[in-house]
């Protein structure tokens, strides 16, 4: 009788865990999150911050940055070439695009797409701000969670990974 239950415990759990959003609440559930939030907060002054995150359940470095002082939930990946906002983030964010302004052809994983550039007045992480931060929009539906790229990150004075751990420095 307990083996069905384990087996169904083990679905239930691996389909939770298939969601980003979700995996990030069943971590803090069992308390695996909370430092992350912490660190990104508990950073140094700004030319010599630093900011640490934790990797989530995935093995994804999930940030909150503030986009024009705006909270937004963005991935960091250090495979895109830019900032890269879903329509829905950047209406969130004050960024108003409309369909005239998807003139740039990118290349995603899911094929060309055409995005709308746009400059962001801040970006900040933590303590860490950097300012006029070339950005791209992408239309809706196109993607599903903003990404942190490269436009950002090599922009900071340096970031490395380690034992689960993103270090962003100011």
């Amino acid at each position: 009788m307990a083996r069905p239950i384990v087996w169904a415990s083990g679905i239930l759990i691996s389909t939770v865990l298939s969601a980003t959003s979700a995996s990030e609440q069943v971590a803090s559930l069992f308390g695996l999150g909370g430092s992350r939030e912490k660190a990104l907060f508990a950073a140094g002054a700004e030319s010599g911050s630093r900011v640490v995150v934790s990797a989530d359940l995935r093995g994804h470095f999930v940030v909150h940055p503030t986009l024009d002082g705006k909270r937004v939930r963005m991935l960091v990946d250090t495979g895109a070439s830019f900032v890269a906002l879903s329509h829905e983030d950047a209406r969130l964010a004050g960024i108003s695009v409309s369909a005239r302004d998807y003139t740039r052809p990118i290349s995603t994983a899911n094929g060309i797409v055409a995005a709308a550039s746009v400059r962001l007045a801040e970006v900040k992480v933590g303590d860490i701000a950097v300012r006029g931060v070339e950005a791209l929009v992408l239309p809706p539906g196109k993607l599903s969670t903003s990404l942190l790229g490269m436009s950002f990150l090599k922009r900071l004075g340096g970031f490395e990974i380690a034992q689960g751990r993103l270090i962003l420095k100011g």
